[in-house]
């Protein structure tokens, strides 16, 4: 008898199993997005160093994870978003054990910057995965898992953290990643099916144009105050680092449109609607949630004297409301018009953080500022699913790494223009209440406990003031969402079979 000539028949792709192994990945690496937050009290101690300083260890891995953003979306379409997957998974959980025994500040920074390289190898895989694996049916609760996650991971880090760090030290928030980064490895690459890929040239000159001058931006807000937004390097200002870094971003983008090779945005996303729309909308949303954390965890450590885990429960009513809501928010994306939720998850958010505008000061209840957690809980439930699928709904198959990197990117840039601008604004008001040595600190030394009764006062002020900035930015996002059309009938993409 011959042998039969034909290849056997692929398996069939398990679609829910490889979306609880990518998300699993995805949730660790955006919970060290807004994890250190909640440490920075006490890393800035335990490393005897000052705000400034700590906070470039989230503006290092935000930056590093945001910049490449574009290429890995493009390296997953050639290589494969499963093998792109796994490499960038291993770096990071690698990398979180530099964190972990880092002896200073320096070599924190550098070791969140691998960290940063290797959640950006690993987040465009997962929305292209869910766009291709899922029916166009099935993709909206698909994506409200996907959107939820990154909501309830920017909630729940802070929580974590706090646990972490009064059990066993701000090391542990790294040291918490081995045994999840193994298990989310080995979850992959059992379940993540192998796509086709797609030939493609890189296009390094716009890596290069949009690396540079993201860097030069981000350096430039927020070492500013530090400079006292004078000379850098010699003849070198910092706002000549700002206008270069400008310059070459609007040079990024006109090279986008005039190259005659394959740009690293294809610009033809932008010519779907609703992709242009939550785009833009995403880009708010990463500002403004990065930027809140920060004043609010140096509020209810060094104002209300909360242990580190206490600080974190704060927040606990956002992050189970948004999970008890995934999945009857996914139902409603899958069966009605989506548009309008992510508007009201928005407006739910600038409620909840108008509401701790008002009630950040010593004396506020802690029952009060639960419910505010309450209310931003709301928005993140409404706000995250239905803007990832009616953003990527219409994309079509070819487009949906290039697509998955934009979309992502928007979010990351958001975060660390975000993560910088809030860095100024704290010191500016810190410098404000109690004068510029003391806006350097940042309340250095007080990571045991609460200022002193004569300061909280105007510790308060200072924090309270610092969240107008992330209130602005989300009520920009608001006006933004209303332009959302309706959702296709049809949409492009569809799910694709697991390669031979």
């Amino acid at each position: 008898m011959s042998n039969d000539s034909k290849a056997p028949a692929a398996p069939p792709i398990r679609q829910w199993a490889a979306l609880w192994s990518l998300v699993l990945g995805f949730f660790m690496i955006l919970v060290d997005t807004t994890i250190v937050s909640v440490a920075n009290p006490s890393i800035m101690q335990g490393l005897d160093t000052t705000m400034t300083a700590t906070l470039w260890a989230t503006s290092a891995y935000l930056l590093a994870y945001a910049v490449p953003l574009l290429i890995t979306g493009r390296l997953g379409d050639r290589f494969g978003p499963r093998r792109l997957y796994l490499l960038g998974l291993a770096v990071f959980t690698v990398a979180s054990l530099a964190c972990g025994i880092a002896p200073n500040i320096e070599t924190l920074i550098i070791a969140r910057v691998f960290q940063g390289l290797g959640a950006s190898l690993m987040t465009p895989q997962t929305m292209a995965v869910i766009t291709r694996i899922f029916a166009p049916r099935e993709r909206g609760s698909a994506m409200a898992i996907w959107g939820v996650t990154a909501g309830v991971a920017t909630l729940v880090g802070p929580i974590l953290g706090g646990f972490l760090i009064d059990a066993g030290g701000w090391e542990w928030i790294f040291f918490i990643n081995l045994p999840v980064g193994v298990i989310a490895f080995a979850l992959a690459l059992k379940f993540v099916p192998k796509l086709p890929t797609t030939a493609h040239r890189f296009d390094w000159l716009g890596v290069i144009l949009s690396g540079v001058g993201m860097f030069l931006l981000v350096f430039g807000i927020q070492e500013g105050e530090s400079y006292d937004w004078g000379s850098i390097l010699g003849p070198i200002t910092v706002p000549m680092l700002i206008i270069a870094g400008i310059v070459l971003l609007v040079l990024f983008v006109v090279w986008q449109r005039v190259q005659k090779g394959e740009p690293l945005i294809p610009l033809r996303v932008f010519s779907d609607r609703n992709f242009s729309v939550g785009t833009a909308a995403i880009v708010t949303i990463g500002f403004a949630i990065t930027a809140q954390s920060l004043p609010l965890m140096f509020y209810f450590q060094l104002v209300l004297g909360l242990t580190p885990t206490e600080s974190a429960l704060m927040l606990s009513p956002m992050a189970v409301i948004a999970i008890a809501l995934a999945r009857p928010v996914g139902l409603m994306i899958d069966h009605r018009e989506p548009r309008r939720a992510a508007t009201l998850g928005l407006v739910f958010v600038a409620a909840g953080l108008i509401m701790y505008f008002f009630m950040m000061r010593p004396d506020t209840s802690i029952w009060w500022l639960l419910a505010a957690s309450a209310v931003l809980g709301l928005g993140n439930a409404f706000m995250w699913g239905p803007l990832a699928s009616i953003t990527t709904f219409g994309l079509a198959p070819e487009l949906a790494g290039a697509g998955s990197g934009v979309y992502n990117t928007g979010r990351q840039v958001g975060a660390v223009l975000g993560a910088a601008a809030i860095t100024v604004l704290m010191a500016s008001q810190l410098s404000a209440q109690f004068g510029a040595a003391a806006a350097g600190a940042g309340g250095q030394g007080a990571g045991g406990g609460a200022l002193p009764e004569p300061l909280r006062e105007g510790y308060s002020i200072a924090m309270a003031q610092s969240l107008l900035l992330p209130i602005a930015v989300i009520a920009v996002g608001i006006v933004v969402t209303l332009f959302f059309g309706k959702r296709p009938v049809r949409p492009v993409t569809g799910p694709v079979p697991v390669m031979q």
